[in-house]
């Protein structure tokens, strides 16, 4: 049973209180009480999945001078250009005794969505800080947290490596001829969410290094947009990799062809005790990462190949677009600093 209404300094000690939201009006946090066994079911730390868990909401200056005392490492990051098996990655740090995976938390959203509608640099920052110290708690002793945080954080990159210069992550991201099957296959859901991961983009100045007006932007086709945000968030990747040493690539093609290989390099890099081939065997690599119905490798094949055939023509030819465009622009289709060799 969670305690409804904890004191701060037991609130602050115990990561299953989770920082959910950041109120910029009256500088406060909003706690809920997510266990590690709530969190498994959930697909995302979202309003919705968390219901109506017990809550708490205290001041930010408050919860930053109680959160200073505990002894608590930079929390490992999963950065992510979508659609590439980002979330199966983040349940697969689901090690009691060594870490867990928090699933696109909310709070981080919030910070994201002060900086894009013009806030105040000093409080997006002191939002960002708090946030990534409170994520940093453990649910258990002993644990590191590992976070995969909305796409959406990318441009901000450069700000939590300014703050967090011990900072460690993996940049995912699926090959783009992938990403395009996907969000083809995901029919209007995925047209539409790429179009408005554009506008997002276009709010943190991210679409500008192409050149586009906002009406050549608008008359690209849905899987023009969808090619762009992908070149536009590989740049991101590229200059975080060659600003920060702590940053490592892969996409997910080869994460799912080699994902022992993977986790025991990630382990590595996180200074994680795991046993990667138990991890790569276990439930986040075989089942749905929506709806936890069995879904093995082979499966994920076979929609990416149904994907591909049923939208060939259409694919082939933004493939085609998006090469040049990439190469007038100056953006790398291949990541450096992989992840394994």
């Amino acid at each position: 049973m969670a305690p409804e209404q904890p004191a701060l300094p037991e609130l602050i000690a115990d990561g299953r209180w989770l920082a959910h939201r950041y109120e910029e009006s009256g500088d406060n946090i909003h706690f809920r009480f997510v266990p590690r066994e709530a969190q498994r079911h959930m697909t995302f730390l979202t309003d919705f999945e968390i219901g109506d868990a017990p809550s708490a909401v205290h001041g930010r200056t408050e919860c930053l001078a109680e959160v200073r005392k505990l002894d608590h490492r930079t929390p490992f990051f999963i950065f992510h250009s979508a659609y590439c098996c980002s979330t199966l990655l983040a349940r697969a740090f689901d090690v009691p005794g060594a870490c867990f995976g928090l699933k696109e938390p909310q709070i981080l959203n919030d910070v994201i969505g002060l900086h894009s509608r013009g806030g105040d640099s000093r409080q997006v920052a002191a939002a960002m800080d708090i946030a990534l110290m409170l994520l940093a708690r453990p649910l258990e002793p002993g644990e590191v947290n590992v976070i995969k945080p909305s796409n959406l954080i990318n441009p901000l990159i450069p700000l939590v490596t300014a703050m967090r210069p011990d900072v460690r992550g993996l940049l995912l991201h699926a090959p783009l001829e992938d990403f395009l099957g996907s969000v083809a296959r995901k029919e209007i859901e995925g047209r539409a969410w790429v179009r408005e991961l554009m506008w997002r983009l276009i709010q943190l100045g991210q679409a500008e290094r192409f050149g586009f007006t906002s009406e050549e932007l608008y008359r690209q086709t849905d899987l023009q947009v969808a090619a762009v945000g992908w070149l536009a968030q590989q740049a991101i990747f590229t200059e975080a990799t060659a600003a920060h040493d702590g940053y490592r690539t892969v996409d997910s093609e080869t994460l799912m062809a080699k994902p022992t290989e993977c986790l025991a390099a990630l382990a590595t890099l996180f200074g994680i005790d795991l046993d990667p081939r138990a991890v790569a065997d276990g439930p986040a690599f075989r089942t749905h990462s929506k709806d936890r119905s069995d879904y093995s490798p082979e499966e994920r094949d076979r929609d990416r190949e149904r994907g591909k055939a049923e939208h060939g023509r259409e694919i082939a030819i933004v493939m085609e677009w998006a090469e040049r465009l990439a190469s007038h622009a100056g953006v790398q289709m291949k990541l450096p600093r992989p992840l394994i060799s």
